[in-house]
């Protein structure tokens, strides 16, 4: 099952006791170390990594696959090397697990470079520390909430609102604009959305410059935890070794602190506030640390978030957010009404959004654009009561100026081009921000709704005048 090059010291010890995932093992000839991998059982089935040294002779493990069978007395061998996963070229287009096993049906990844899944971040000395703007090339997400190049960005939504479908559009603009690689780390994902995925990006044709991995929801919270370090171990690879900018999708992070907090529980930690584990801010540290630029290229994450209960004061979501640069909402109300992306433009933001970073135009547009929306969402209770009638002027041409700016804000996907019929288009900020300056001046007043509606640049709409 899990073949990487085999090194180190092959030190052999006894189970002594098994509790759920947990291992305690007896090494009477040297302690492993810890994060190295053991292998336990008559037929080293069991993978497990080592958390804690409980005394002179025995560490505590946890294991990363089934424990089914494995009982008392049972060998284990420490392998003398951390869990390694495959790194290089020859990933792109294929599936993972977090051990680095193909899980897409097709010949196994044997022999090349294989590395350790932990490695510490950068140090700032080698970090670029120049904020820079990742162009997506969606109108949406570019004018309102603007990604840090090296940056984390909040991906935010429920079922069916598009999430899946912005992922794949941003895999198939960062190939085309950047040269850049993709990785999908899926981290407790339901093994239906996984297969769903993957079909859906090889149907896109994004799925050749992509790497997926996943820690599926019926795996052990230890394998489940590790899977982003795994997917990390890769970007880094494609960062530094071939100098390229890489782009992480991870849904989702909430998982990831939740496999910590049952990692957490089974090793018996007291826990902190709301249940949660009492190392949560440095773990999710050490995972987000690893996403940054440095002179070779950068790797930019976009992290689906699930907020408990709504609650955006639950531990997990207060120190997600101290790692985000920007923050994307998806909203179902829009999605049913037809406005793809169905990107929030009032409750998405950006760290990126000063004049020092993005420039005095795209702030001022961005500013102007929100403050135009606001107006209309505190006048549609208006509407709905009396009428667009009975709005004074000024008002009415804020509606009307509103009702154009989102629709200019709609963009056909290339990745959708098969359901929807509508070509795919890609726009630079610069077109972006001059179609959404020309609304506000008014330029559109005597134009149809409609023919803002899906395209690209703001000079498509006079196609439809």
């Amino acid at each position: 099952m899990y073949s990487p090059p085999e090194t180190g010291s092959q030190n052999r010890g006894i189970v002594e006791s098994v509790r759920g995932s947990v291992i305690i093992a007896r090494f009477p000839e040297g302690l492993p170390a810890i994060d190295n991998r053991l292998l336990a059982g008559d037929d080293g089935a069991v993978v497990a990594e080592v958390v804690t040294h409980l005394s002179e002779d025995s560490v505590q493990a946890v294991a990363l696959t089934p424990v089914q069978g494995l009982s008392r007395g049972a060998p284990a061998i420490d392998s003398g090397t951390p869990i390694q996963v495959p790194v290089g070229e020859r990933l792109l287009g294929r599936m993972f697990n977090v051990f680095g096993d193909a899980i897409d049906g097709k010949e196994a990844v044997s022999g090349g470079e294989w590395r350790s899944i932990h490695s510490d971040p950068v140090s700032l000395t080698q970090q670029v520390t120049k904020s820079e703007i990742f162009a997506t090339g969606i109108k949406a997400v570019d004018v309102m909430a603007p990604l840090e190049r090296g940056g984390k960005a909040g991906l935010f939504g429920g079922a069916g609102v598009g999430k899946t479908v912005l992922i794949t559009e941003m895999i198939h603009n960062v190939v085309g604009q950047y040269e850049g690689t993709s990785i999908f780390c899926g981290i407790g994902e339901r093994s239906r959305e996984g297969e769903e995925l993957y079909r859906e990006m090889r149907d896109a044709g994004v799925l050749d410059n992509t790497v997926m991995i996943f820690g599926q929801m019926n795996e052990p919270p230890g394998a489940r935890f590790r899977v982003g370090h795994a997917g990390l171990t890769m970007a880094e690879y494609f960062r530094e070794d071939l100098k390229r900018d890489v782009l992480l999708l991870i849904d989702n992070i909430f998982r990831f602190i939740q496999a910590g907090q049952e990692v957490s529980g089974l090793l018996g930690e007291l826990p902190s506030r709301v249940g949660y584990q009492p190392t949560l801010a440095t773990e999710l540290a050490e995972l987000e640390e690893r996403i940054c630029t440095t002179q070779n290229g950068a790797i930019t994450s976009v992290q689906a978030v699930y907020v408990p209960a709504d609650d955006f004061t639950d531990p997990s979501a207060v120190h997600t957010f101290s790692h985000l640069s920007s923050t994307i909402v998806l909203s179902r109300k829009r999605s049913s009404e037809g406005l793809y992306p169905a990107i929030d433009p009032l409750a998405s933001g950006s760290k990126m959004l000063v004049p020092a970073v993005v420039g005095r135009r795209h702030y001022d547009v961005s500013r102007e654009v929100r403050r135009t929306l606001a107006s209309y969402e505190e006048l549609k209770d208006i509407i709905a009561m009396l009428g667009l009638e009975e709005l004074s002027q000024e008002d009415r041409k804020t509606v009307f100026r509103a009702r154009r700016l989102e629709r200019f804000l709609t963009q056909p996907f290339f990745t959708t081009e098969q359901f929807t019929s509508y070509e795919g288009k890609m726009v630079s900020l610069e077109d972006a921000l001059t179609g959404c300056e020309r609304i506000l001046n008014d330029d559109f007043m005597d134009y149809p709704e409609s023919v803002l509606y899906m395209i690209g640049t703001i000079d498509e709409a006079r196609i439809g005048q």
